[in-house]
């Protein structure tokens, strides 16, 4: 056979492996989705025996009560809670998260970029990331709304705060264990220190960094909630704290609901990216 034909033939083995290796994955992805389904009704078959022993639908309302409330407030106002529809204060929220977690991504990044490239950098900034990483956003709650007043300002700066230290700690760590030999085979091809950073480096870091910003969302979910329970008068925190006033339990209910599906829509979004970034990840 010629050489030709071996490569041909090689090829062709590799896509077929390739083949294969893509359907499996995708049967794996179905067989998650499977069992996640069935966990889910496990849960909400367990809750919904719980609140039909209790009998009270101000403690636990059942599961369909709870699915009623949820689809009636998405789309209508509730008077005793700002005169807001559920889905708009998930919007408020989601804004909020939103904006707060890129500036605390972005300056994680950039921080920890300058603290993995230089020395100097790293020895005077970790003390101070050090000092921030074990404290609660909430500690810094009330200088923030004496500062900035009880708009979106502190509380996008509250989950800032909350961020950038899961982001730092995050990429300084994926930074360091890049190989030396990639930075310094692209040092070879002439490459600038700052070019290796940013086309080698992070490129292979970038599957770590993306942990940390699922780290981080989470985090940044209670940062805001309890933010809106404290100083706010619009977001799913606010909600939840007025219908808990009202004993909605119901209404309550929704809003953790509204919470958890909008913490898997990001959730999913960035184990996409992980995917898309890290081809042997599942």
């Amino acid at each position: 056979m010629s050489d030709t034909g071996v490569r041909t033939e090689l090829l062709a083995d590799k896509d077929a492996v390739e083949l294969a290796e893509t359907r499996s994955r995708r049967k794996f992805s179905w067989a998650r989705l499977g069992y996640g389904a069935v966990g889910v009704l496990v849960f909400l078959a367990i809750w919904d025996i719980a609140a039909i022993i209790k009998n009270d639908p101000a403690i636990l309302p059942t599961v369909p009560a709870t699915a009623r409330t949820f689809w009636h407030y998405l789309f209508t106002d509730y008077p005793a809670v700002n005169g807001q529809t559920l889905l708009g204060h998930a919007l408020t929220s989601t804004r909020r998260i939103v904006s707060g977690w890129a500036i605390g991504v972005v300056i994680g990044i950039v921080l920890g970029g300058a603290m993995a490239s230089i020395r100097v950098v790293r020895f005077m900034i970790d003390p101070i990331i050090e000092f921030l990483r074990p404290l609660p956003p909430l500690a810094f709650l009330p200088l923030l709304i004496v500062w900035l007043g009880i708009n979106d300002t502190p509380k996008i700066t509250l989950i800032a705060i909350g961020v950038v230290p899961i982001l730092t700690i995050a990429t300084v760590t994926a930074l360091d264990a890049v190989p030396d030999e990639l930075v310094q085979a692209s040092r070879s091809l002439g490459a600038s220190p700052f070019y290796a950073l940013a086309t080698v480096r992070l490129r292979a870091a970038f599957p770590t960094i993306i942990t940390g910003m699922r780290l981080a969302m989470g985090g940044a979910w209670t940062s805001i909630v309890a933010a809106e329970l404290i100083a706010s008068t619009s977001g799913l925190g606010y909600l939840i704290n007025q219908a808990g006033q009202n004993l909605q339990m119901s209404l309550l209910v929704s809003g953790i609901v509204a919470i958890g599906i909008i913490g898997i829509v990001f959730d999913s979004l960035l184990r996409l990216l992980h995917r898309r970034t890290d081809p042997t990840s599942r």
